[in-house]
């Protein structure tokens, strides 16, 4: 199984990629749901997917909790979530409150891990490790070209 991928290329003139091409990924138009998440789960592990469907259920409420205290929630192996929001300024700080939020939203950094890519000898003697930053969750995912119809296509980031 692979993440699927069609060729577009960049039609904004006042870019400076105009003309490039990019890969853009493409999804199937359903989602995982809760149950179907639980079925696989189960199939992993010892845990009966009626067990599994509690603790995801749970899950929510357990994190908004969190959040209300101020607190940012890391799982293991996906990474961590927290609470951004957007507010409008205003010139007076007596002025500035929780009325001037406008957006609310969670914001995922996920896990990383460092994966050396090279050594480098430097002239003192010492090496320095050459490295990249990969996204645990995606580090091994492989990319496929799919030969769809582009206008059919959903499209994401």
């Amino acid at each position: 199984m692979s993440q699927k991928f069609i060729k577009s290329v960049n039609n904004n003139n006042r870019s400076s990629a105009f003309g490039k091409c990019f890969a853009t990924a493409i999804y199937d138009k359903t989602f995982i749901e809760t149950k179907q998440l639980a079925e696989f789960i189960q199939t992993q592990a010892s845990v009966k997917r009626s067990d599994i469907i509690a603790v995801l259920d749970e899950l929510g409420a357990a994190m908004k909790h969190f959040f209300e205290l101020g607190q940012k929630v890391k799982l293991e192996g996906i990474g961590i979530f927290k609470v951004g929001f957007s507010s409008i300024g205003v010139e007076d700080p007596d002025d500035c409150g929780a009325q001037n939020i406008t957006t609310r939203r969670i914001i995922f950094t996920p896990e990383t891990v460092r994966v050396v890519t090279g050594y480098e000898r430097r002239a003192n003697g010492t090496v320095k490790q050459k490295f990249a930053i990969a996204k645990q969750l995606v580090k091994d995912v492989v990319f496929e070209e799919a030969h769809v119809n582009a206008g059919a296509r959903e499209s994401g980031e």
